[in-house]
């Protein structure tokens, strides 16, 4: 342990600290192994390569020799990636939720040799600061218990254990908790219809996230209702997202989160799944309201991806760093004097939309939004702002950009197909559809091992860790809009054979629900089964309506039965705690009443194509499309079996429950059928 390994990794987060003092090696066999001979305690840290806040520790800490040597004499110091060991991250997140304090990135853990945690943190400054103590005495403290006080570390250590068994244990409902109904759903979204800011949108006051689950539910609840408190808190958050200085004015895509109440300042790193999850929610209320602002910033947010994410064999990277030149920010924001100089006699115009002057809105220098003219403009008006943002844009180009982190992860990349997929329906752009298949391809070649089960990450043309039950989760998800899109089966045949693999591997036989990480996954402490989300959709509540979609698709009732298994498992969860579980109670409610449009005729045939498009001109969230070609039947038991063509013409058959609407020929009679629906 006389050197820093890390220089052997591919992560482009290790890759990052592979100069540190610090002798950083991987979580592997060999480093728990080194630790045991050297009865020595661990310093694991965790992070990304986007974060912000893991820079500032690294340059103040990792990089400084007296510290790093204070962490060589004392730990075996351990840098792990967040991005490519998300079972890791979850398990010691969850030790320090135990311990009472909030997560988050970096995250210091301290280990006993085995892994087992017994303190932890997250940031820890070079010196007392903010109320926090100084790494250093943070450092010499645990090394000194580990040596010292080992009863009391021993002590912490089985506290801790039984914390994290029971994360394998949800609370399943009983006769004393409310049963899961859309009754309970409507309650949940008045609950969580109190926590929106009237004024901002968003949940809380800062620092705020998208939370796009939660505003789906929300969404959810004005179909069900039409009360309008729910559509206007939908509104008016994804308006001031996407006018606020958290979106990407020049460049599109939205940054990971605001760190003040009117998202005005970003914190400025740029995540696929945050853009992922953004547009497909933009495009399911888009659908709705055909407002032109959603349609502008999903088609601007695809052109990015396409733009700066996509690898030369068309998967999608990872994030792009909040940092340039060490700086927060500086590759995005603007002074006057530079917006002047560029636009000349339209940066009057473009300062008045864009909340530009001398003094600037962030530390001297300006973020551009449109907060204070979130409504569009006349179109004279808005194509001067666009010749205005395409110089801004040129002029930007040639900065030191942020860092890109190409390492391709399985389970955000499902999240970008499905999106993708369902974006290209309702815009009615193919090329999109096609970008989500070119992914797609890529995961099937490059990270699918010969038994068929997938690897979670995949950087410097090497497949590597565990899939987790969200890789799955997601690209079943993304197989299945896949299908829908271009009704090929090889995407049902491939969900139905990951959905096995799940089955196979992640499946708790005897309580119900999915574990995070698979049955033969050698070096975790413990085995976390959960509904909550976190920065990604949860696995288990993703699988419900995968599972719920498979039933319908194929006809088999294995699925639905074992989708009603994982919403009996966290019943009692739902009941409790809802605030996390947005992904599993909207799942749930498609379970529980699915909307199956089923549309038969030629797929090349003018008259099938124009109901399919109006199929995408309603927003349906429990919307389960089946095509099926002239003469196919679909399975006995179906409420559509046995329908067909009519007089020779394709048909759409509106199935709500057991019964379904008498055949629509005519494309407007569809639109109408199903915007009545609630």
């Amino acid at each position: 342990m006389d050197q820093n390994r890390l220089g052997e990794e591919t992560s482009p987060y290790l890759l990052q600290h592979k100069d540190n003092p610090v002798r950083w090696r991987a979580w592997n066999a060999e480093t728990l192994a080194a630790a045991k001979a050297a009865d020595k305690p661990i310093l694991l840290s965790i992070g990304y390569a986007a974060c912000h806040w893991c820079h500032v520790m690294a340059h103040e800490s990792f990089e400084n020799p007296a510290i790093a040597a204070q962490m060589n004499d004392n730990f075996v110091a351990i840098k792990v990636d967040r991005e490519e060991r998300p079972d890791l991250d979850a398990i010691y997140q969850n030790a320090l939720a135990l311990m009472g304090e909030h997560g988050g990135w970096p995250l210091t853990m301290f280990l006993t040799p085995d892994g087992e945690p017994f303190w932890g943190g997250t940031y820890f400054p070079p010196e007392p600061r903010w109320g926090r103590p100084g790494f250093p005495q943070v450092l010499a403290a645990l090394g000194n218990a580990y040596r010292g006080d080992r009863d009391t570390v021993l002590k912490n250590v089985a506290a801790l254990r039984q914390g994290l068994a029971r994360l394998g244990q949800p609370e399943r409902g009983d006769g004393a908790s409310p049963e899961v109904t859309p009754a309970l759903f409507d309650r949940i979204a008045e609950r969580l219809l109190r926590e929106v800011d009237p004024l901002n949108g968003g949940i809380g006051t800062a620092p705020k996230f998208p939370q796009c689950g939660i505003f789906e539910l929300l969404w959810r609840a004005w179909k069900r209702t039409r009360l309008d408190p729910y559509r206007e808190a939908v509104l008016r958050t994804l308006t001031t997202i996407s006018q606020g200085g958290i979106y990407d004015h020049l460049g599109g895509g939205y940054a990971r989160y605001a760190t003040d109440a009117h998202w005005l300042v970003p914190h400025f790193e740029k995540m696929l799944y945050d853009n992922a999850e953004l547009v497909s929610l933009l495009t399911l209320v888009w659908e709705e309201t055909r407002d032109p602002l959603y349609a502008q910033r999903v088609a601007e947010t695809v052109g990015w991806l396409e733009r700066e994410m996509v690898n030369e064999e068309g998967a999608f990277a990872s994030s792009l760093d909040a940092d340039s030149e060490h700086e927060e920010g500086k590759f995005y924001v603007w002074s006057e004097a530079e917006i002047d100089a560029l636009l000349g006699d339209e940066a009057i115009l473009f300062k008045r939309f864009y909340d530009v002057d001398a003094g600037g809105n962030w530390e001297d220098k300006t973020i551009l939004n449109r907060l204070a003219h979130p409504a569009l403009a006349d179109a004279e008006t808005e194509a001067a702002l666009t010749r205005g943002r395409d110089l801004l844009l040129a002029a930007r180009a040639p900065r030191v950009r942020p860092g890109l982190d190409d390492k391709i992860l399985a389970d955000w990349n499902g999240l970008m197909i499905a999106a993708l997929a369902a974006a290209g329906l309702s815009f009615e752009r193919p090329d999109w559809v096609r970008l989500a298949a070119r992914a797609f391809a890529f995961i099937g070649d490059k990270m699918t091992a010969p038994d068929g089960r997938l690897r979670h990450s995949w950087c410097a043309g090497a497949a590597r860790h565990p899939a987790s039950v969200d890789d799955y989760a997601n690209l079943c998800r993304g197989a299945l809009a896949l299908h829908e899109a271009t009704s090929e089966a090889a995407y049902l045949a491939q969900a139905r054979q990951w959905v096995a693999v799940l089955d196979r591997h992640h499946w708790d036989a005897a309580e119900g629900g999915y574990f995070f990480a698979a049955d033969d996954t050698e070096d975790l402490i413990a085995r976390v089964k959960t509904a909550n989300d976190a920065a990604v959709p949860a696995g288990n509540g993703t699988m419900v309506g995968v599972l719920t979609r498979l039933a319908l698709l194929t006809g088999e009732d294995a699925y639905r039965r074992r989708a009603d298994e994982i919403i009996a498992v966290f019943a009692g969860e739902v009941a409790r705690n809802f605030f996390p579980l947005a992904t599993l109670i909207n799942n749930t409610e498609l379970a529980m009443k699915p909307l199956q449009i089923v549309l038969v005729g030629d797929r090349a045939d003018t008259g099938a194509a124009a109901l399919r498009r109006a199929v995408y001109q309603v927003s349906l969230p429990n919307r389960v499309v089946l095509a099926i070609a002239p003469g196919e039947v679909l399975p006995e038991g179906h409420p559509a079996h046995g329908k067909s063509l009519v007089g020779g013409r394709p048909a759409a058959y509106v199935c709500d429950g057991p019964v379904c609407s008498l055949p629509l020929t005519e494309a407007q009679a569809l639109v109408d059928n199903l915007a009545a629906l609630r």
